[in-house]
This record gives structure tokens, sequence and C-alpha cells, in this order.
């Protein structure tokens, strides 16, 4: 099997976001998008308590791609103007198709909070086509233990199949396009070779540890924590030096051009323009504040 060769290595260093702090490898000085995926933000480790709880977004819009979350520790309640409201839990996964408009607000919830500990999770962008940019939105929460899961032989690395497919196993989440989001740890000594077709742009991002790619490129905490791949081969191999976390995500790529604007990611400025007096309007729905 022939494997993807690395187009490129990124880090992910801290950005300011308001009141927090966290990482963001998408988009940076030298990665501007990894078609589809447009955004990529790690928040967190934050101890949440009383005293302490920056992380509390209030209602606001999206349009034209789909924002998701992968919980990694801590809980959350989400909130929309669909009138869904669900507690996402550690492992689990949100994924909110905005389409021509939705309105939302996350935070940890008011138990989680009282009793304090820590929160930690992705929130990552995937473009939605032109042609899907004005779908009607929806909403899919999918928890920890529904997820399906690929596991080495000797099950020291399992692969939590989020969407897509690998070894003719299939994601609970219903995709607009065609993508990959896979979960994946990996204990010391582990190893697994990962298929991924090759008109897929495809990125491996490092939450947590320590691992080797293709024998060749360290991944590692606060030094490189993302490899994107070239589209020339078939897969990669990934070894872990240490117990280590990552998140996978490969898609085929749009081709179109992206205009964004805060909370909107469309393909003209006009598109914005309409996005911003639509959500001034009430066409993207209403959600008090709690």
């Amino acid at each position: 099997m022939k494997l993807n060769t690395i187009n490129r290595l990124g880090r992910s260093d801290f950005v300011n976001m308001g009141p927090i702090q966290l990482r963001q490898p998408i988009p940076t000085q030298h990665i501007d998008i990894i078609d589809p995926f447009i955004l990529l933000h790690h928040y967190g480790p934050y101890e949440i308590s009383e005293r302490n709880n920056p992380f509390d977004l209030g209602p606001h819009p999206h349009r034209g791609f789909e924002p998701i979350t992968f919980l990694v520790e801590g809980e959350q309640l989400h909130r929309d103007s669909l009138g869904n409201e669900s507690v996402v839990k550690a492992g689990d996964v949100q994924w909110t198709t905005a389409g021509r408009g939705i309105i939302h607000a996350e935070a940890p919830t008011k138990e989680f909070v009282q009793k304090g500990g820590t929160l930690e999770g992705i929130q990552l962008w995937l473009n939605l086509p032109a042609e899907k940019k004005m779908m009607a939105a929806n909403y899919q929460h999918i928890k920890n233990e529904d997820f399906r899961v690929v596991s080495s032989k000797d099950n020291k690395v399992n692969i939590q199949i989020i969407a897509g497919e690998l070894e003719g196993v299939y994601g609970r989440i219903k995709t607009q396009t065609p993508v990959n989001a896979f979960m994946i740890t990996v204990e010391a000594g582990g190893s697994y070779t990962i298929k991924v077709p090759n008109s897929y742009q495809s990125t491996l991002y490092l939450l947590k540890g320590d691992v080797l790619i293709n024998d060749s490129e360290t991944l590692k905490l606060n030094e490189n924590q993302l490899i994107q791949f070239n589209q020339d081969g078939e897969g990669f191999s990934i070894k872990g030096k240490g117990r280590s976390k990552l998140l996978f995500i490969s898609g085929e790529p749009l081709y179109e051009k992206v205009t964004t604007y805060g909370p909107y990611v469309m393909n003209t400025q006009t598109e914005i323009m309409e996005a911003m007096r639509d959500y001034q309007m009430g066409k993207m729905g209403f959600l008090p504040n709690s």
C-alpha cells in the first residue's frame, strides 16, 4: 500500500477569542483552508467552576457551512432556534448543518459549573457546496457509546468512526458531502494503517500524546500538532510513542470560492451581506438568552 506523502506540518498556537484562549491550527499564516475544512479550534482544557466559566457562548447565528463540536472532556448544553436542547457529554459529537441559517448557544451546563471540572473540545467548520448553502438547517447529536469502532488486533489502536467509512464500518452522522471524521486513541507501541480515498484532502490533528506518522514525522504537543497529507497515496500509518488522542478529517474538496465574515461562510460578498440582513430581520429564527 502506497502511503500519502506529507504536504506540510502545522503548529497549533494559541489565539485570543474574546475572553478565552484557544488553539487555532486552521487557519494560520501558512494554512488558509484545507478544502473543504474552513476552521479548526481546539479549546481547553479549561478548569470550569462557579468562579471561572469563560466558555459561555450566548446565542449567535451561522449560515453556509456545518459547525461541528467534538467534546473531549466536560459537559455542554446546546440550544438552537430549531427548538433543540441537549446536553452534550464527553465523547459526544454535535453536527449542526447551518444551511440557510440557524442560531445556537453553547455553554457548560449549570450542574457542571457548580461541581467543577475540565472542559475540552474541538470546533470544526466544514464548508457546504454552493448548491447546499441555503438548505434547511439541521442538528445531529450522537452519543459517545453509540459510535462504531475499528480496532487493531491488539486493541492498542481504537478508531471511532464518527462520519464516513473505514474498513466497511460506517459512521452514524449523515453528511452533506463525502467526508470522513475519525477520533483515534493510540497506546504506546500501537500501530495501524488507515486507508483514505486519494480524491480526499486529509488532515490529522493531535490533541494529546506523541505519535509517529509514516515512520518519518512525529506529532507532539506544543510542536507540530497537524499534518496535511498530499493526495498521492492510499492512506497513512500511525504508531504510538505514548498514550495519544487524534482527530482525523478528510473530504472531497469543493474547489469553490470562499468568502467568510464572522459566523458566515458563503461564496460571494453579496451573499455575506444578505446573511447579515436576514439575521437582523429574524429570518434565521430566534433564540432567547438562557
